[in-house]
């Protein structure tokens, strides 16, 4: 295989991604198709399609190599499953894929930019293919979600009166729903779930590191600062 596209996403560190698509619906990224996939013709028609699969390898993860057994965070990162009951970079080919919605397609001269949100893609992944998402077939009415129900929250997020300010600037100087983002990545809770302290985390959402500590049921956000 090779890529066909690489991702320019608004997560720029592992860290913060949520541990699916669709959880952060403004989490955004574009899909730069790479020659000689860059051509208009080859995307002719998905226009049609709200959605889409991304194919991607979890190119973070090779140097790691794969295991046999991992340990899936929504089992409390303390019990072991097999890699393939699991979606886990950690796998053999290290092969990953996500349903996200499909904003635009933005053909100019010899390029190709596909702009779609709800993402869980890192920066700078390689795709390896792009499918249209066809809901008869892809979402089955009596599916289990097995040991991944969905994610439910019930944390309230505080910001920093500066934290405010500096968001606001930053959205009208980027255009980017910089308080959104993170608003709906932190509801997900990205820290690891067997952290129940109230130490202080980072996480990098596009080029800004935002601060943030949990106490009981309550996120604040203290501070923000660019990279």
């Amino acid at each position: 295989m090779e890529p066909i596209a690489i991702v320019r996403s608004c997560f720029t560190d592992k860290f913060g991604i949520p541990r699916q698509a669709g959880l952060v619906p403004a989490a955004t990224a574009s899909l730069e198709m790479l020659p000689p996939y860059n051509r208009p013709e080859a995307v002719q028609g998905l226009e049609a399609f709200s959605h889409i699969w991304v194919f991607f390898i979890f190119h973070q993860a090779v140097a790691r190599g794969w295991k046999n057994m991992v340990r899936p965070p929504r089992l409390g990162g303390n019990k072991r499953v097999g890699v393939f009951a699991s979606r886990s970079p950690q796998r053999p080919n290290f092969l990953g894929s996500s349903v996200v919605r499909l904003e635009e397609i933005v053909a100019e001269g010899s390029g190709v930019t596909i702009h779609v949100s709800g993402v869980d893609l890192l920066d700078r992944t390689p795709v390896v293919d792009i499918k249209p998402y066809v809901p008869y077939s892809d979402s089955p009415a009596d599916a289990d979600n097995g040991f991944a129900p969905p994610p439910t929250s019930s944390l309230d997020i505080i910001f920093a009166p500066e934290v405010l300010d500096f968001c606001q600037h930053y959205e009208e100087r980027q255009g980017r729903p910089l308080q959104q983002l993170i608003s709906q990545v932190l509801t997900n809770d990205p820290r690891p779930a067997y952290h129940e302290d109230e130490r202080e985390y980072g996480l990098t959402l596009w080029d800004v590191n935002i601060r943030f500590a949990v106490h009981g049921k309550t996120i604040m956000v203290k501070s923000v600062r660019p990279l």
